[in-house]
């Protein structure tokens, strides 16, 4: 006998909406790199490395920590990383 499974989908989208990706700047002199951490362990470790190689290079660098990696980035946060950086790297690990 088979069973039959149900996937729910959390994120309630019927329809979820399509985002062409932005353009990548062909280089980063001029522009501040954001590296937000998720708050996943190690994921520091990688950004640490990240942030040294940016700064060795003369590329401004701001960092930023989201309180936890369970949920998405509270709002306020969002918005200053999207006030102050034009390029953001994400960093996770385990």
């Amino acid at each position: 006998m088979t069973q039959q499974t149900i996937l729910l989908d959390p994120t309630a989208e019927r329809a979820p909406s399509a985002r062409p990706r932005l353009a990548r700047p062909a280089q980063l002199d001029g522009l501040t790199v954001g590296l937000l951490d998720i708050s996943k362990a190690r994921g520091n470790v990688f950004l640490d490395r990240l942030d040294e190689r940016l700064s060795g290079m003369g590329i401004a660098v701001k960092r930023y920590k989201k309180p936890t990696f369970t949920r998405v980035a509270p709002t306020a946060l969002s918005q200053q990383i999207a006030g102050e950086c034009q390029v953001v790297v994400e960093g996770l690990a385990d």
